[in-house]
């Protein structure tokens, strides 16, 4: 009693561990197994399926509702940062600097960063999850080249898990209602039911 049993790790390596995109693609794109509650509270009934693909959820929503003001905000200090940290347009000796930025080039990015915020409110408050999360991830993709990295990945993942669950919610009605499975069997060659005489001989 008491002993503990050493492995070498042969039992281990008879079951290699799968790869990354393997794991990522069981962890988000594959629909939950049945009794496992992982936080996405994937509804089994086709009714509760078809509303929760209809329009967002009250978390999905405050996701959109609390990120809309904050991306505003992030574009203006973002902005307001790259305006002040630009270069001289000209140098000492005369010349154009060419690291310099024209401000109405920035005025315009702002602009740009401020209609997806709106587009992100709005699209949240109509409670369409898959343009809420393509504005969301598109904002943080925005933010990600500006190299704030840490503002625009918050985004990008934000926007990543709705369109993942508005994938997994279309996938998961398509297997309760029949159509996937009938759109697979609609691929197949049907067969020839015109009659052919036999030929003679």
């Amino acid at each position: 009693m008491g002993r503990a049993r050493i492995t070498d790790g042969s039992a281990d390596s008879a079951f290699p561990k799968p790869k990354l995109g393997e794991r990522l693609q069981q962890r988000f794109l594959r629909p939950p197994k049945p009794g496992i509650d992982d936080g996405w509270e994937i509804p089994t009934d086709v009714g509760e399926l078809e509303e929760a693909n209809r329009q967002t959820n009250d978390r999905e929503r405050l996701v959109g509702l609390f990120g809309a003001p904050l991306a505003a905000a992030i574009a203006i200090l973002v902005i307001r940062t790259l305006v002040h940290d630009d270069p001289a347009h000209y140098l000492k000796d005369g010349r154009v600097n060419p690291l310099y930025t024209s401000v109405s080039l920035y005025n315009e990015l702002l602009l740009v960063l401020l209609v997806l915020s709106l587009a992100i409110l709005g699209f949240s408050m109509l409670r369409n999850r898959l343009l809420t999360g393509i504005t969301i991830a598109l904002y943080g993709l925005a933010i990600f080249n500006l190299h704030y990295w840490g503002f625009g990945v918050p985004f990008i993942l934000a926007g990543a898990w709705l369109l993942v669950r508005a994938y997994r919610l279309s996938h998961g009605l398509k297997v309760a209602t029949g159509a996937f499975s009938s759109s697979i069997g609609s691929s197949r060659p049907r067969p020839n039911k015109r009659y052919t005489p036999p030929g003679r001989r």
